[in-house]
């Protein structure tokens, strides 16, 4: 029987996307294709008093433009899905409410002509002082009904405030984490075609069945009116979970004009309407004893929201799960900004709240001289404090003495600026990490062909992430086949149902659908008693198995890093990196690593770089470009490096898994900031930390 599952076998989809073959969303050729463009305010708080779109019209190769005053109304009103299901504006009112909202949109026979045409709209505002900051006098915060999880935004567990009181130490300190803009490689794009009532969307999605039941509900129409096609997405980190304005208004456009229309939105477009990664402030407050066990931890976040939706950065949900903290209270609460909706950014919740608590922790080992991995260990959770449930599994012991071994911990002289290399400070720091395992129904079909190859179908996604090559290994090795005689096809919505590439759950939803399916197809052929060779097909819908209502499942980590410091420059060189993970069975181990240092670069650039920019006065992103848009580029890297545990968890999923995608960037900006203050004694605890805050 041929090994197809742990193999690290290169991409199936490489050769296509190396020699261009490969067919991306705005790709797609139509006959009578024609071009969208919006065009988008220049206030983020007001309303529109007069929008003149005459002079525009005149150009030629202009097809039309659609105004507030002349698009018919939609339903943008669709909600149910916690943080998924984002509030769309759509040209309905004239009211402003954050920067380059969108205003029009210009169709034209060339781009040329609709870029022309979009320069050409006068539009005067009445304009309003906008607010920007969580901490402007004018903002309210409030409790919001639910996380972007879909959790309570209140978790209370014995008494905080009684235990602290009667803490041998207590601590407290405030971290914030700034907006952060997702940036794929390819932007966000969509072609949209109408054939009478029925809509066809090409579409750079991470989920064809959400895109798929959120236009339908927006133009009123049966979902199996509408077909949404997504076979390559070039990179997700979440902003594509979601639909927004864009894919609504070029199907409005393609309706009006009887044309198929292409919309690709600009660089600087997606830091304003495809959401974020929301500002927050997360105050930490611990009492423990003497010998580092927490007695009372509480912690406070604030993040930002738009004017007329609500989402929230569910920073507090992974710390109220990771250590076992008898008395804890988490709140999460929200303050509406002139801005557009946040949304899902990779790890949303936890990168920002490991951040923070992962910091905290290592304040509290230094202020009581501790190891930050025994003061972990100390406090270390054997079942879930917040769920009350046992872990299906947890190698997170595992993975400190592991990682500590790999990294050479012990080498580490506790006292900060204590270690050199020539004129450089050198630190090491290290954070631990988990990241929720979630089921989402998944439906699969596995045919064989009477020449004996396979076809696996389901309607996921490739955003990037491998899944052509995975899920084929998963069918092959059910089946006991080479993988290379698996093809599979995805991203459609005439395909098997599967829900969104994200939360790190396409191989243990799919991946187990496709296994049962496979299974099915076993049996199918089992009983044809040496029969002639003819086609068949298995099918499985996948749900959340029974088995885990009584367990608490989730991917750990263990971060390391060491940085050089310049004393004088305060630059921040990150030498080394070296994550230790417990994700389950792995399918693919090329695959899973190069998972984890993408997600682990992710945080670095959480830590150094990343921060958008908003002009207090207007609300505007002024560095809406990836000029000015700081991210780690292959210099800024150093030595980098990750291992899986490997171990599989039979109640996570069907076949072994847990989320890899996602736990990567999970205490990889603590493990920087915890070692950028072991080499300079100064901790930063806002960030991101810039050579400024090191002098």
């Amino acid at each position: 029987m041929t090994v197809a599952i742990g193999e690290g076998r290169a991409r199936v989809d490489a050769d296509a996307k190396v020699r261009g073959t490969a067919t991306y969303a705005a790709e797609h050729a139509l006959a009578g294709l024609v071009h969208g463009l919006l065009v988008l305010s220049r206030i983020s708080s007001g309303r529109i008093a007069r929008i003149d779109a005459a002079a525009a019209e005149r150009i030629p190769g202009v097809i039309a433009v659609l105004t507030h005053e002349s698009a018919p109304r939609l339903n943008g009103e669709i909600t149910g899905r916690a943080g998924l299901d984002k509030k769309l504006l759509l040209l309905n009112s004239p009211l402003i409410v954050h920067d380059r909202q969108p205003v029009a949109v210009v169709v034209a026979e060339t781009l040329a002509a609709a870029q022309a045409a979009a320069a050409e709209i006068e539009v005067a505002y009445e304009t309003e002082s906008p607010l920007t900051r969580i901490d402007d006098p004018r903002a309210t915060e409030f409790l919001p009904p639910q996380t972007a999880h879909g959790e309570p935004p209140e978790i209370v567990r014995g008494d905080a405030a009684g235990a602290r009181a009667q803490a041998d130490v207590s601590f407290s300190a405030t971290y914030s984490t700034p907006v952060e803009n997702h940036n794929p490689i390819e932007p966000h794009a969509t072609i949209a075609q109408w054939d009478g009532d029925a809509l066809t969307i090409y579409d750079a999605t991470q989920g064809v069945f959400e895109t798929r039941r959120k236009l339908a509900g927006v133009f009123g129409i049966a979902e199996d009116r509408v077909r949404i096609i997504s076979p390559y997405v070039g990179g997700g980190f979440g902003n594509k979970g979601s639909v927004w304005e864009h894919q609504a208004l070029a199907a409005l456009a393609a309706r009006e004009t009887g044309r198929p229309v292409k919309l690709v939105l600009a660089r600087e477009h997606m830091f304003s309407n495809t959401g974020h990664r929301p500002h927050t402030v997360q105050t930490i407050t611990f009492g423990a004893r003497t010998d580092g066990t927490v007695t009372s931890f509480e912690h406070d976040v604030i993040g930002d929201t738009s004017m007329y939706d609500v989402f929230v950065e569910s920073a507090g949900e992974y710390t109220a799960m990771a250590y076992a903290f008898p008395n804890a209270i988490v709140r999460h609460r929200v303050v509406r900004l002139n801005v557009g909706t946040p949304t899902f950014m990779r790890a949303p919740g936890e990168a920002t709240g490991t951040y923070a608590l992962e910091s905290a922790l290592d304040e509290l080992a230094s202020t009581l001289g501790i190891d930050p991995i025994e003061l972990r260990l100390r406090n270390y959770a054997e079942t879930d404090p917040n769920k009350e449930k046992p872990f299906s599994t947890k190698y997170l012991r595992d993975c400190y003495r592991r990682g500590a071994e790999r990294f050479g911990w012990e080498r580490r002289d506790p006292r900060p600026r204590s270690m050199r290399d020539g004129r450089d400070l050198i630190g090491l720091g290290m954070a631990g990490g988990s990241y929720p395992s979630q089921i989402f129904n998944a439906s699969a079909s596995v045919t064989m062909t009477a020449a004996g190859d396979v076809i696996v179908r389901s309607g996921t996604q490739e955003i990037g992430q491998g899944s052509y090559t995975a899920l084929a290994q998963v069918a092959a090795d059910e089946l006991g086949i080479d993988p290379a005689r698996v093809r599979m096809q995805l991203g459609d919505t005439a395909f098997p149902h599967a829900m969104n590439s994200g939360g790190s759950t396409t191989i243990a939803s799919v991946g187990s659908a496709i296994a049962l399916a496979a299974r099915d197809l076993k049996r199918q052929l089992a009983g044809r008693n040496g029969a002639p060779p003819q086609e068949a097909t298995g099918h499985a819908d996948y749900a959340e198995p029974k088995a885990r209502e009584g367990y608490s499942c989730n991917s750990f980590a263990a971060q390391f890093a060491e940085v050089a410091v310049d004393p004088d420059f305060g630059t921040v060189r990150v030498r080394r990196m070296f994550g230790m993970f417990d994700v389950g069975r792995v399918i693919n181990e090329r695959l899973a690593h190069s998972q984890f240092i993408g997600a682990m670069t992710m945080g670095i650039g959480m830590a150094l770089f990343e921060q958008t920019q908003l002009d207090p006065r207007t609300g505007r992103v002024m560095n809406a470009n990836l000029a000015d848009y700081k991210l780690p580029v292959n210099t800024d890297i150093g030595e980098i490096d990750a291992v899986a545990l490997g171990y599989p968890d039979p109640i996570a999923s069907e076949i072994g898994t847990k989320p890899i995608g996602e736990i990567g960037i999970c205490g990889a900006a603590a493990a920087v900031a915890n070692a950028i203050f072991h080499a300079t004694g100064k901790r930063v605890r806002d960030l991101p930390i810039t050579p400024a805050k090191l002098r």
